[in-house]
């Protein structure tokens, strides 16, 4: 070891602040070891150790008034064996809980996030659950996530996936007559409230993405599912069940729209732009349209831009 400085006001603050979580953490440690660990001589370490008695937390009025408002030290072991044994640390243990509007929050997104299949069925999910539950500053409100409609088609999706093997189902895309369709399944996403299935599509030899709300009469069948090591396609990649959409909306607003305009060809004129791009689902145009609070306008297709309409209408009749 280099040889020790003697450190300054301001680093034995700094010092003193990274010793307490270290001591604490070893429970018990030589003179010797400290300070070979904060590259200060055994003396000073035993000097930052003494001054560690005469801090804590103030009382009332701004003075200790209770001997366990201070930090204490087991000082035989110390002046015996140079031996560190933190015996009270002060405040540490008083960490920030959650209200139980923040833990109810917590437990819905996990409650949510446990739907995944091959991700929630594991005990991670329920010690996270139970934790949550035990930190909050008063008892959470009971959780309850409501089924949605797609709930049986993606249990049976995760049943296929833990069986490996693959899935028929009839799919229903836009202004497209329904297909037959038998699917290696790979992943199960959800993404601005909804749910999609990844996987291996054997009528078109390629890897797609399927809107679980288009899926219909689902069944595992006993063909092994040859292609989970495939790589997915992304969120917003073209693919053949794709409509071309059109939107304007103020310059401005382009950074906000995300991966929305990754792939779209965007023409600006003064402070108004368009985009065009290629989209699975349409109602996702809805959602961003929403979400924008009228800064952006659906030029195509025609029914993504009634249903945008027919949305707020209906928004707006709930204040009349």
């Amino acid at each position: 070891m280099t040889a020790a400085r003697s450190p300054l006001a301001t680093d034995r603050a700094a010092l003193l602040l990274q010793l307490v979580p270290y001591l604490v953490g070893k429970g018990e440690v030589s003179l010797a070891e400290a300070a070979d660990e904060f590259d200060v001589t055994p003396e000073q370490m035993r000097q930052l150790v003494e001054r560690l008695t005469v801090i804590g937390l103030p009382g009332d009025g701004g003075y200790w008034q209770m001997s366990n408002d201070l930090f204490d030290i087991d000082w035989d072991l110390l002046d015996r064996d140079d031996l560190i044994v933190i015996t009270h640390a002060v405040g540490l243990e008083r960490a920030p809980r959650l209200t139980a509007r923040e833990a109810a929050a917590l437990l819905a997104g996990l409650q949510l996030a446990r739907a995944l299949p091959g991700v929630g069925d594991t005990e991670l999910f329920a010690g996270l659950l139970a934790k949550l539950a035990r930190g909050a500053s008063s008892a959470p409100a009971e959780v309850i996530v409501a089924p949605g409609p797609v709930d049986a088609v993606r249990d049976a999706v995760a049943a296929a996936l833990r069986e490996a093997v693959a899935v028929t189902f009839t799919y229903k895309a836009p202004d497209a007559a329904p297909t037959a369709r038998t699917v290696d399944p790979v992943k199960v996403h959800i993404a601005e409230g909804q749910w999609y299935l990844q996987g291996w599509c054997h009528l078109r030899q390629a890897m797609r993405t399927f809107h679980l709300d288009r899926v219909s009469d689902l069944k595992l069948t006993d063909i092994p599912s040859t292609h989970g090591e495939e790589p997915v396609p992304a969120w917003f990649e073209p693919g053949e069940d794709d409509m071309v959409a059109r939107v304007r909306f103020p310059a401005s607003v382009a950074p906000l729209l995300g991966d929305y305009l990754e792939r779209a060809a965007v023409e600006t004129t003064g402070s108004e732009s368009t985009a065009t791009m290629r989209i699975a689902d349409a109602a996702s145009l809805r959602r961003l349209a929403a979400r924008r609070g009228g800064e952006v306008e659906i030029l195509e297709p025609a029914g993504a831009r009634r249903a945008a309409a027919e949305w707020a209408a209906a928004g707006l009749a709930q204040y009349t």
